[in-house]
């Protein structure tokens, strides 16, 4: 979809003219906007009760007039922004219920009134539209073949966002533009099947990325992850016939800016291995790279945006668990990266193991300032929080806000669980150093509580997104399946960095 930020011209062709609304409480009192034929049909829409611009509403409008003439165009949609306090979220799920709209009436061409006369700021709210848009367009039909009754879904070509400050518009898309089509790089990867987004393609991934936008990139092998001792990575991989692979990103602005580290767990097919998974919804497994395509997408959008003042490593060890002959088995001791030693009670605990030789080594070879870390970690965090918000867990407080405010204001909402030396205290081996599931409930928290052994200091943040992943709140912008989530909530933390939000003490 093509992006233009323009003041609005009545000569401008268009198959659809949508305007944006407010909640409507008293339709005598309200003014309407548009063409008078809108404002007609609105007028009389909101004094029978028909249309009151709750959020999500659409009223759609037909002209005499033929596709593509002057004003008015052939097509005109009012969208509700809702009642309560105007948020991002709201202006975000308007772009999603204008993208349903235009599938619906096959509009190439949508030009979108940017309405300047809220009291909101111009540049975050094209940034929402642009974003609801965008990601409410999306559509994965790569395996599709077009036949009689399978017709292709229809795509918008171009959205054009009318404002009469055009700059300051501008940057908003420009902004809103580049983290959905980021967050929509993430949806195709996880969308692929397991046969055809393995280890190497998280690495042929990373390196078109590097070599178009001048990045660094690294993607270490097994006989390299043997050199480093990586018993975690190299443990899950044992019974799978595909190797695995360690994908490192490097986005560099200054040797004298502070490092913040990104970690994605890239488990691109979980079978559970030799404690396998029942095979009702095993097929959604393919799911579980999620963290490791947000945190490479979310690169891509820091490769054209380049934010000053702040070096970006993103981190991804990639891998499948399979119950080949050669597997890990429960009761098996396996030693990580800092030297650890892990018994393994459950083949299927699986993530933590390879992010925690992620997170060691990139700890210590970038020495970051700030790690996060996103994973499909635990079904017990769907428990707690259900498929609405991602758990959160953390060793610093101000980290910790600052991920959450990043949250709230893209629309991808965390909620931090608590960490301490009870919930470490279930880890507990008689033969290791650590188990690698705890007991007495507390799953999510303890899968944090072991991530946690291997970050040491720094101040650090780990997401659990199994709840949000796919399956996600249903929203105009969010489709069934995978979400994209976490790529535009990492991107908000980079775009809003400073180098003294992190300077404090440890929680």
């Amino acid at each position: 979809m093509k992006i233009t930020v323009k003041k609005y011209s009545e000569k401008t062709a268009t198959d659809l003219l949508v305007y944006c609304l407010p909640f409507i409480a008293d339709p005598q009192a309200a003014t309407f906007p548009g063409p008078a034929m809108l404002a007609d049909t609105l007028r009389q829409a909101a004094a029978m009760g028909d249309f009151s611009a709750k959020q999500g509403q659409t009223l759609l409008c037909y002209s005499p007039h033929g596709a593509g003439t002057k004003s008015p165009p052939s097509r005109m949609l009012a969208t509700g922004l809702g009642k309560e306090g105007l948020d991002r979220e709201a202006f975000r799920k308007c772009g999603g219920a204008i993208a349903t709209a235009a599938q619906k009436t096959k509009a190439a061409r949508v030009t979108v009134i940017v309405p300047e006369e809220l009291d909101f700021p111009l540049q975050d709210m094209t940034q929402a539209l642009v974003e609801g848009l965008i990601l409410g367009n999306y559509t994965f039909s790569k395996y599709k073949t077009n036949g009689e009754d399978n017709d292709p879904p229809h795509v918008i070509e171009e959205a054009v966002f009318s404002a009469s400050r055009v700059s300051e518009a501008k940057r908003g898309a420009e902004r809103g533009e580049r983290g959905a089509k980021a967050a929509c790089q993430a949806r195709d990867m996880a969308n692929e099947p397991a046969n055809n987004w393995t280890p190497e393609h998280f690495a042929q991934f990373a390196k078109a990325l590097a070599k178009e936008h001048s990045l660094k990139c690294t993607a270490l092998g097994k006989e390299e992850l043997a050199k480093l001792k990586m018993g975690g990575i190299l443990g899950v991989n044992q019974g799978s016939a595909t190797p695995p692979r360690l994908v490192i990103l490097e986005y560099h602005s200054s040797t004298k800016a502070p490092t913040v580290m990104l970690v994605g767990k890239g488990l691109t097919f979980d079978s559970g291995g030799i404690s396998i998974k029942p095979s009702l919804g095993m097929h959604e497994m393919k799911y579980d790279m999620c963290g490791g395509a947000a945190v490479l997408a979310c690169m891509a959008a820091v490769a054209v945006e380049r934010p000053k003042g702040i070096n970006v490593v993103a981190v991804v060890p990639a891998t499948d668990n399979m119950p080949g002959p050669a597997a890990l088995k429960p009761g098996d001791i396996i030693r990580q990266h800092n030297g650890k030693t892990v018994e393994i009670i459950s083949t299927d605990a699986e993530g933590r193991l390879i992010l925690a030789d992620a997170l060691s080594y990139g700890i210590t070879k970038f020495k970051p300032e700030a790690v996060i870390d996103l994973a499909t970690l635990t079904g017990a965090v769907i428990i707690g929080l259900g498929h609405h918000i991602s758990g959160m867990m953390s060793n610093d407080d101000v980290l910790s806000a600052k991920v959450e405010q990043a949250g709230k204001d893209c629309g991808e909402p965390v909620w931090r669980l608590p960490l301490g030396k009870d919930y470490t205290k279930q880890l507990e081996s008689k033969v290791a150093d650590l188990k690698n599931v705890g007991d007495q409930g507390a799953g999510t928290i303890t899968a944090g509580a072991f991530l946690q052994e291997f970050v040491g200091s720094t101040r650090w943040v780990h997401l659990d997104i199994a709840g949000t992943a796919w399956n996600f709140t249903e929203k105009s912008y969010i489709p069934k399946g995978p979400s994209g989530i976490g790529v535009r909530l990492l991107l908000e933390v980079i775009r809003n960095w400073r180098q003294k939000d992190v300077k404090g003490e440890n929680s």
